[in-house]
C-alpha cells in the first residue's frame, strides 16, 4: 500500500529535496547546504540533476559520494531499460538492497519523470506518492507540509513557484537547509 504522501527524514542532515507534478510540469528542487557534523562546508551544493539526456530528474539526500554512486548506477539502469523509470528504479533498489557494496550507501533518491515521481531507498523501497509530491532529507517534512498547504490554498500557481516557496519555508525552519536553491523542470505526461 502506498502512503498518501512520501516524506523520509531519517538521520540524513544537510538536505531538503522536493519534487512535484503539477499543471503539466515535473519539478525537482533542493537547497544547497552541505554539512559535516555541525559545520556548514558548502552553501551551493548541487543535489538535483538531469539524467537520461535531460528526460529524468533525480535528487539525493545523504552522503555526497554515495549519491554520486547512486546517480551513476541509476543512469546505467535507465540506459539498460530504455528510459523506463519504474523498471530502472526497481532494479536499482534490488541491487542497492542486495549488493554488498551498495547496501552500505547512506542516501535516498527522489526521481521525477514525465509520468511519475518516485522515492528510491536502500531498503528496497520504490514508492510512488499518491499526491504527486515527494520530499526527502532533514527538511523534507517541512517542504512537504508547505507544498500541501500551497496546493490547498493556491492551486493556480505553477509547479516551479510552489517548489521554490516550499523550499524557502523549509529553509526557514530546518537548520540543515539553506535558501540557495537548485530547481529543475521537465514537462509532465498527463496520466489520463
Amino acid at each position: 500500500m502506498t502512503p498518501a504522501n512520501v516524506s523520509v527524514y531519517p538521520d540524513m542532515h544537510g538536505t531538503t529535496v522536493l519534487g512535484l507534478r503539477h499543471r503539466g510540469k515535473v519539478v525537482l528542487g533542493s537547497d544547497g547546504q552541505a554539512t559535516m557534523n555541525s559545520v556548514v562546508v558548502k552553501h551551493r551544493a548541487q543535489k538535483v540533476r538531469t539524467l537520461y539526456d535531460g528526460k529524468i530528474l533525480a535528487g539525493f539526500a545523504g552522503a555526497t559520494a554515495d549519491a554520486f554512486t547512486l546517480f551513476e548506477r541509476f543512469e546505467e539502469k535507465l540506459q539498460h531499460y530504455g528510459g523506463n523509470v519504474t523498471r530502472s528504479a526497481v532494479e536499482l533498489a534490488k541491487d542497492w538492497r542486495t549488493d554488498r557494496y551498495l547496501r552500505r550507501l547512506e542516501a535516498l533518491l527522489a526521481v521525477g519523470a514525465p509520468e511519475r515521481l518516485l522515492l528510491v531507498s536502500g531498503t528496497g523501497d520504490v514508492i510512488e506518492p499518491d499526491d504527486e509530491i515527494v520530499a526527502i532529507g532533514s527538511g523534507g517534512a517541512y517542504a512537504l507540509a508547505a507544498t500541501r498547504a500551497t496546493l490547498l490554498h493556491a492551486n493556480h500557481l505553477e509547479a516551479r513557484n510552489i517548489v521554490e516557496e516550499a523550499l524557502r519555508i523549509a529553509a526557514g525552519i530546518c537548520i540543515y537547509t539553506n535558501d540557495h536553491l537548485s530547481v529543475l523542470e521537465i514537462d509532465a505526461i498527463d496520466a489520463d
